[in-house]
């Protein structure tokens, strides 16, 4: 395939490489993303939920295409157990982390926490200066949102199947874009009242994708028994995301609709990418 052909001519044979390239291909459509809020000054929620919906699309046929079939069909020889743990260690450890911190939905709308009693829905005493705790709360609720992303590239690239990799790269990439400028917007919701400040924000977000891309591409690659657990993983955490953060998010506000059409887009768009690339 030439796509295929032309990035290893580009990078060469080694995995881990190949997972750096991706981590570094993810995070700086998250910086393009991240950067449109200095021209896209005030996007409407309605173009947000529209756009956070695309994004969900991509991450849930992603999920299934490029790490939950694989996983158990090419990896595992048709043996589901390792991707089913692998599902459900990643579906714990997001759950865990988000006992954590506030939801992420609430931080890339800016609406308030509908449960005044949730775990860490009141950190006043823990920091004083409110608009402190918001942009640390911020920082370390995005981080979570994208670590699953991260790791899923470079599980991708750590199998050795490069065309699916790109496939999955592009389309996490894709996804970004719009994940990035939600990511600034919420930056200034949680008090950067300056725009650059909010678009740094973004980039913020999107670095912790590259350590785990080249992580999770280091990891599959030298045990190679890793790699059904690891991409049922990162598709149980991808399958939190979207449903517990992403989908609540975009059907409160009365966008239901487009919502939904912007995440059939999305599985469109990395179903397309998956066959013409997998």
């Amino acid at each position: 395939m030439v796509v295929v052909d032309q990035f290893v001519d580009l990078f060469g044979t080694n995995r881990v490489v190949h997972g750096l390239v991706g981590g570094l291909v993810i995070a700086s459509l998250n910086l393009l993303g991240a950067s449109l809020v200095l021209v896209w000054r005030n996007p409407s929620e309605r173009a947000m939920d529209t756009m956070l919906g695309f994004a969900a699309g991509v991450m849930l046929a992603a999920s299934f295409t490029s790490l939950i079939i694989p996983g158990i069909e090419t990896y595992s020889n048709g043996n589901p157990i390792p991707v089913l743990v692998g599902m459900a260690l990643g579906t714990a450890f997001l759950d865990r982390s988000d006992a954590l911190v506030p939801h992420a939905h609430y931080l890339l709308s800016g609406r308030k926490r509908r449960d005044a009693n949730a775990p860490g829905s009141d950190l006043s005493g823990a920091i004083p200066d409110e608009r402190v705790a918001g942009v640390v709360l911020f920082i370390l609720a995005i981080t979570l949102h994208n670590m699953p992303e991260g790791l899923a590239v470079g599980v991708g690239f750590g199998s050795g199947d490069v065309g699916g990799a790109i496939a999955l790269m592009l389309a996490i990439g894709i996804q970004n874009i719009p994940e990035g400028l939600a990511v600034s917007v919420a930056a200034i919701n949680a008090g950067l009242d300056r725009r650059a400040y909010a678009a740094f924000a973004g980039v913020r977000s999107g670095v912790v994708e590259i350590p785990l891309a080249v992580l999770g591409a280091y990891a599959v690659g030298a045990v190679s028994t890793l790699l059904p657990y690891a991409m049922g993983f990162a598709a149980g955490a991808m399958l939190f995301v979207i449903m517990d953060e992403i989908v609540p998010e975009t059907h409160t506000g009365g966008h239901e609709r487009v919502a939904t059409l912007g995440t059939i887009a999305g599985a469109i768009v990395m179903l397309y990418l998956d066959i013409s690339l997998g």
